[in-house]
């Protein structure tokens, strides 16, 4: 969509509430919103405060609302108004000429109309190399519903997604973006284990979009820009790697860039949504609340049916329940030890059961090593002695059991719950309780 298309269009709809045509100013604001501008900015050229700009603004997207039936505001306008005309036969309904504010001369109006128009040919830039691909997808629909019901209604700019590793965090976001993707300019899928600097992520995503070599010393401000004039999409998967080894959050000294560029995302006016994928929150997110800020935060929990087990080759479909709850409906986990049973056990569930044991796989060990690795030294302490307990253990236990002061055995109890390895209990006491197939590992390989 050109900006004259736009403004037909919006006109079109105005005068159909209305009975009166855009005026101006009105058109001043939508160009100005089109082109990614802050109220501030359109205020500045046009001669009007701000504030009176944001009041013509939320009459327009009233009225814009209640044509179209959709919630719009600042932050969707432009990718909403594509969408929705894109369905709705929209060049037949545009076919009225619109007179252009006079607040610009026709020299600068035709170079603007000619820019929006080359930027419109090359709309789509879609990077998903580092994406995984899915060959099955079980499960997750109410998840999948929350995130697409947050795109299309509550506009944030910041989505975390969280869960233990194996989980389905990744896959349950690349199905998103896969449902989702005509609605968005940019894609871009990054990992932080590949590519961990901010720089040479913007860097490469100035390198898909624009061959010409971007400014250096500005790429961030330039990244915004981008934000602000497309609907971009940028996936960061594996975000526990920007962090220490330590208390989950807390960053590494050579990252610190990336706290400032989460903030920024929050505080900034643009159009695109950034998701973070991982199996630590970010500490700016935890102090945001959602009903303040465009921050949204989904927390995967276990599957609870036997739908991942199909196809996996095994057999006695009555046991699999039983498999499903002794790892915790892990697909991650599910998946190693169904192999595991395919390979040794024929393919006979109810034999492995037999074993009356929670059996590890190696790449479980694995897996749970380098989890293990990334607590502190309160954290594994407290973990170590969890383990010993065949129930939940209160803070009293641990108090008698570890040489820790309160707020080290609080705060640490707190990260563990952040990393997802422990769930509190509201029993008589409040108590703990660690994953069972973290609790096996601790006792079977990290016990002396």
């Amino acid at each position: 969509m050109t900006i004259t298309e736009v403004l037909q269009y919006v006109d079109r709809l105005v005068k159909k509430q209305t009975g009166e045509h855009l005026d101006d100013l009105q058109k001043t604001v939508i160009q100005g919103l089109w082109q990614g501008k802050t109220y501030n900015q359109i205020a500045d050229e046009c001669g009007y405060d701000k504030n009176y700009v944001g009041d013509v603004s939320r009459k327009l997207f009233k009225i814009l609302s209640e044509q179209l039936n959709e919630d719009i505001n600042k932050y969707n306008f432009c990718w909403t108004l594509e969408r929705v005309t894109n369905s709705h036969h929209f060049f037949a309904l545009v076919n009225s000429k619109i007179t252009w504010c006079p607040l610009y001369d026709q020299q600068d109006k035709n170079q603007s109309i000619n820019k929006e128009e080359e930027i419109t040919k090359n709309t789509r830039y879609h990077d998903l190399t580092l994406a995984p691909k899915i060959a099955n997808f079980c499960d997750r629909t109410t998840e999948l519903e929350t995130l697409s019901h947050w795109l299309t209604t509550q506009n944030p700019r910041l989505i975390s997604v969280l869960g233990l590793s194996g989980i389905g965090k990744t896959t349950l976001v690349k199905q998103f973006v896969d449902l989702n993707i005509q609605q968005f300019d940019v894609v871009i899928w990054k990992s932080i284990k590949l590519s961990q600097s901010l720089d040479t992520i913007i860097t490469d995503i100035f390198a898909l979009i624009n061959p010409e070599p971007i400014q250096t010393d500005n790429k961030l401000t330039q990244l915004f820009n981008l934000l602000r004039q497309q609907r971009c999409l940028i996936i960061l998967d594996d975000v526990q790697e920007l962090f220490t080894s330590g208390l989950a959050g807390q960053y590494k000294t050579e990252y610190k860039d990336y706290k400032n560029f989460f903030t920024m995302m929050t505080e900034i006016e643009h159009q695109s949504i950034l998701i973070l994928i991982g199996q630590e929150q970010c500490q700016e997110m935890l102090c945001l609340d959602e009903e303040l800020y465009p921050v949204k935060c989904l927390e995967l929990e276990n599957l609870d049916n036997t739908e991942i087990l199909k196809n996996l080759g095994l057999q006695d479909e009555e046991s699999w329940l039983t498999l499903l709850n002794l790892y915790e409906g892990n697909p991650a986990y599910l998946k190693d030890v169904a192999s595991l049973i395919k390979n040794i056990f024929l393919g006979k569930v109810s034999e492995f059961l037999t074993e009356d044991s929670l059996i590890l796989t190696e790449n479980m060990k694995s897996q749970l090593n380098e989890l293990f690795e990334r607590l502190s030294a309160i954290e594994q302490q407290i973990v170590l002695e969890l383990s010993k307990y065949n129930q939940a253990g209160s803070r009293e236990d641990l108090r008698q059991a570890l040489s820790l002061s309160s707020m080290d055995l609080i705060n640490g109890l707190q990260s563990l719950q952040k990393r997802y390895l422990i769930k509190t209990i509201n029993g008589e006491k409040i108590s703990f309780n660690l994953s069972p197939v973290f609790r096996e590992y601790v006792r079977t390989c990290r016990q002396n």
